[in-house]
Formats: structure tokens, C-alpha cells, sequence
């Protein structure tokens, strides 16, 4: 195999970070809260896959998560939530890895081995391929929390499995197995737990091997016909968002949330 660049390690806050080989490999690395999101943490990913987009060491990107979880979306620890971790910074920051994952010329690889939730399921909307353990799940689970769907989740989840199928995700808040997400097409691929690495290499292996340049061509061509309104999603979903964590039932469903116990919203 081709060595596109220097052999790179390092780790960003929350993230895992190698570059070997033209692959950049990197992995939410809080096992701890199965991969939450944080402020510091989406800007850290978007930073590297911003960097990333414009190195011609780095020819295919590798998404993944350590531990038994891909990504539980936001995290939902009150001390995450002070002054740079504001909502309104992590709705752009989560804006940010979309469009620099959605942007980027490289092919993105989504590796999930586990659960994809919240704005995991954004992250891996975002991906070109994503490839899943027989093991894992996905749920969007947004609307429970009295949320809308960010981070182009409105517009990539409606692109991606149809609308009527996306109402349902999203309205119902069904847990899907990765055979049921691999059906609808949300996923590209499912592998038993001990084959997924395997398989992951193999992937990348044929897209280290191919046509570069075609390859961003038929990616941004596929992008731009698929996802054109997705800046205009980011925009409704902002103003959206803002809105609704303002409202009673946010606040009833982040306090159902830690308490364990079905919401009782009020519609206020």
C-alpha cells in the first residue's frame, strides 16, 4: 500500500486521532458517557475533518467510537452547558462537522459497533458509508426529549430513507436494529460484531485503490443532488432548536430523562 503520509497520533478532547497510510482514523473517545457530545468536542472533529479536507496525506477518513457505543448524541450533563458550551454553540458546531464531512472530497466511513442516537444518527446521515455491527441500534430520540432534529438530521434523514420513513423515525422515536436500518437504507452495511473491523479495512482498502478524483466528483455530485437544502435545514433547525429548549417540555423531558420515567408533556 501506498504510504500518502506521515504516520500522525494524537488526541483532541474526547477524540482519539491516527493518521496511517492516507487513513485518518478518528473516534469519540468518552466510553464513560457512551461517546456524548460536547461543544469542545464538535469543534475538535470539525477542525480535524476541516484540516483534513485539504491534506493531500489524508485520502480516506475512518469514523468510529471506543467502547460499546458509536455516539448517544448531546450530552445531557448539566456541568457540559456553561458559557462556550452554550446550545446555540453546539447547534453550530454540530452544523460545522456536517458540512466539513458533506464538503470534504475525501470518502467518510462511519464504523458503528454499537448505539447511534441523537446527533450520532446526524453524524452518520452525514457519512458516505456507514457500516454497522449486528449489535448496534439507532434511534433518533430527539422528539422525546421535547427537541426537533439537528445538524441536517431534517433534511439527511428525509434524503436518505424517504419521508414517510423519516416521519416515523423521528416522530415515534423507533429504535431500529441494524438489520431493520440497513432495510431502510439509514446504513450501508451490517456485519457480525467480531467481522466489523474486518470488514471496515476491507472498505477502505477499495477506496485507498480507486480513483481519487472520481470518487470526490461522484460524492459531491451525489451530495449536491440529494442534499441542496441542507444549509437552509441548518438554518429552520437553529431557529427552531432556540425556540423549543425555551419551552416547559424540554424541561420535562431532560428532567423525565435523568429521572427514568415517561414525560408528561403539555404541548407549552
Amino acid at each position: 500500500m501506498r504510504n500518502y503520509g506521515a504516520e500522525l497520533t494524537t488526541t483532541v478532547q474526547g477524540l482519539s486521532v491516527s493518521r496511517v497510510d492516507g487513513v485518518l482514523s478518528v473516534a469519540f473517545d468518552r466510553p464513560e458517557s457512551l461517546n456524548a457530545l460536547t461543544v469542545p468536542v464538535l469543534s475538535g472533529l470539525a477542525d480535524l475533518l476541516e484540516a483534513a479536507a485539504t491534506d493531500p496525506g489524508v485520502k480516506v477518513v475512518r469514523l468510529g467510537g471506543a467502547g460499546r457505543a458509536f455516539c448517544a448524541g448531546a450530552s445531557m450533563n448539566v456541568d457540559d452547558w456553561h458559557g462556550a458550551g452554550s446550545a446555540i454553540n453546539f447547534g453550530e458546531e454540530g452544523n460545522r462537522v456536517v458540512r466539513a464531512i458533506t464538503g470534504m472530497p475525501q470518502p467518510v466511513v462511519a464504523v458503528v459497533q454499537g448505539a447511534a442516537a441523537g446527533n450520532g444518527i446526524s453524524l452518520i446521515l452525514a457519512c458516505d458509508l456507514v457500516l454497522a455491527s449486528e449489535t448496534a441500534y439507532f434511534t433518533l430520540g430527539v422528539t422525546r426529549m421535547g427537541l426537533m432534529p439537528d445538524a441536517g438530521a431534517s433534511a439527511s434523514l428525509a434524503a436518505t430513507v424517504g419521508r414517510g420513513r423519516a416521519m416515523r423515525i423521528a416522530l415515534l422515536n423507533e429504535r431500529l436494529s441494524a438489520a431493520e436500518a440497513l432495510a431502510c437504507g439509514l446504513i450501508s452495511a451490517v456485519h457480525p460484531a467480531e467481522l466489523l473491523d474486518r470488514e471496515a479495512a476491507k472498505v477502505i482498502r477499495t477506496l485507498l485503490a480507486g480513483p481519487s478524483a472520481a470518487f470526490a466528483a461522484t460524492k459531491a455530485a451525489i451530495n449536491a443532488a440529494s442534499l441542496d437544502g441542507i444549509e437552509f435545514a441548518f438554518e429552520r433547525e437553529l431557529h427552531g432548536q432556540a425556540i423549543l429548549m425555551q419551552s416547559d417540555d424540554f424541561i420535562e423531558g431532560a428532567s423525565a430523562f435523568h429521572q427514568r420515567r415517561p414525560a408528561a408533556f403539555t404541548g407549552s
